[in-house]
C-alpha cells in the first residue's frame, strides 16, 4: 500500500518526529516553546515540517499531510488492478470530487499518478482504467501545482511535451 493512504497513526508510526522552536509572529508562546514539528519518512527519507500553529498537536496535522502530500508526490507503488474504494468513492459521474484540503486528497494524488505512471505516462489509458476522462486527471493534479509539476517532470525525462 502506497505510505500516503496509510491511516495517520500507522504512517506516523514509520516516522521519525523531531520537534523544534520557530521564531516569527505568534508571540512568546511559540518562541519560547517546540511547537515546530519534522516529520521524517524512515523508509523514503521524505519528510515536512509545520511550525506556523501556535499549538503542537496542530502543527503535527499540518506536517503529517505535508508529509503525505510529498509522499504522493516522489513515490511510486505498482497499482491495484482496480480502482481502489477510495478511488471509487470519489467518483460522480466521470467527475473526481476531492477538495485539496480535504484528507482523502493525498491518497487520491498517489492513486493517479501511480496509475499514470504504469500505464507509462499515456494519460487516456491511466483515465480510462480510473473511469475518469484524461481531463478530470490533469484537473485533479492542477488543484496542487507541485503535482502537475511532478508529473511533468517524469513526462520531459521521457521524452513527452509536458501538460498545460
Amino acid at each position: 500500500m502506497h505510505p500516503a493512504r496509510l491511516p495517520p497513526d500507522d504512517l506516523l508510526r514509520d516516522c521519525d518526529e523531531t520537534r523544534t522552536k520557530r521564531s516569527g509572529p505568534g508571540g512568546q508562546h511559540r518562541n519560547k516553546v517546540e511547537t515546530a514539528v519534522i516529520l521524517r519518512h524512515q523508509v523514503s527519507g521524505v519528510s515536512a515540517e509545520a511550525s506556523e500553529r501556535r499549538s503542537q498537536a496542530d502543527n503535527r496535522a499540518v506536517a503529517l499531510f505535508r508529509l503525505r502530500l510529498r509522499l504522493a508526490l516522489v513515490h511510486r507503488e505498482p497499482p491495484e488492478p482496480h480502482p481502489s474504494p477510495l478511488w471509487q468513492s470519489r467518483i460522480r459521474d466521470g467527475r473526481i470530487l476531492v477538495s485539496v484540503d480535504h484528507d482523502d486528497y493525498p491518497a487520491i494524488v498517489a492513486e493517479a499518478l501511480d496509475r499514470i505512471v504504469a500505464a507509462e505516462l499515456d494519460m487516456p489509458t491511466a483515465a480510462a482504467a480510473l473511469g475518469v476522462s484524461p481531463s478530470q486527471l490533469v484537473r485533479l493534479l492542477e488543484k496542487e501545482p507541485a503535482a502537475l509539476v511532478a508529473l511533468n517532470r517524469l513526462r520531459g525525462a521521457a521524452g513527452l511535451k509536458p501538460l498545460r
